[in-house]
């Protein structure tokens, strides 16, 4: 566990492929959780994400069983397997086969998706690519899964119960939980947590097609950029905002 006077915790759904900013939350953090015990939303990130292809950014998305499921856990969701991942890894092949670092990744990103995907967990599948991602990237932090934890509640509730439970001092948020946190705020001020917000600039980098277009998945990064992916990704960090400085 990273050693830390201030132990730091990002708490995030799992999501599918994520982008960049993503990542840069990993890379600084003491302990990553996995929200896994919430409601699964379809359509989401969790189940897709967008690549790069030459009409701009296309999605790319997991089929799931929902039917006669409303109200299931992210844990709980599972894939539905027909013609997946084959025409997923097909899709990738098409619009990244000419990418500068495609040989290097390529064959090793199909097998660990294929694999991934055998016991037909969503949330396995997420976390598995997001860690394999992570040693590509030579990124680290300390994963757990929410659904590990004894922490209940709701909403501001259950993330401050989480991070009670794993002795945290700060907690940094994406600044799109902005709404979802601000409301709740007296949770993390009683329990002496400070709360910042993400402040991540997308950075440009090569990509295949002309005009460069921001908010692609991952992939989209390591295929174009390979080894300085890492350098790129953390250009785009700058100084975490204090919530004291977003909300009156």
């Amino acid at each position: 566990m990273k050693s830390s006077p201030d132990r730091k915790a990002v708490i995030m759904q799992p999501t599918y492929l994520p982008w960049l900013g993503y990542f840069d939350l990993i890379d600084q953090t003491d302990i990553f959780v996995f929200l896994d015990n919430v409601q699964f939303q379809k359509q989401s990130w969790q189940q897709r994400n967008q690549i790069r292809s030459n009409e701009g950014l296309e999605w790319i998305t997991v089929p799931v069983r929902i039917k006669k499921r409303f109200g299931q856990l992210i844990r709980d969701v599972e894939i539905n397997p027909v013609k997946f991942p084959e025409k997923q890894i097909k899709k990738i092949h098409q619009h990244y086969s000419r990418a500068s670092y495609f040989n290097d990744y390529y064959e090793e990103f199909s097998g660990v998706l294929t694999d991934a995907v055998k016991n037909l967990s969503l949330c396995d599948l997420n976390i598995t690519m997001i860690e394999w991602f992570c040693s590509k990237l030579s990124l680290s932090s300390d994963f757990i899964r929410s659904s590990e934890l004894k922490a209940e509640g709701k909403r501001a509730e259950l993330l401050v119960n989480i991070l009670g439970e794993l002795d945290i001092d700060t907690y940094i948020s994406p600044i799109g939980s902005l709404e979802y946190i601000k409301d709740d705020i007296n949770y993390f001020q009683d329990n002496k947590i400070t709360v910042l917000f993400s402040n991540y600039v997308h950075p440009e980098y090569n990509q295949i097609y002309k005009p460069f277009i921001e908010y692609a998945s991952i992939i989209d990064l390591l295929m174009n950029e390979g080894d300085g992916s890492a350098e790129i990704l953390r250009s785009g960090r700058r100084e975490p905002t204090h919530i004291s400085k977003l909300v009156s």
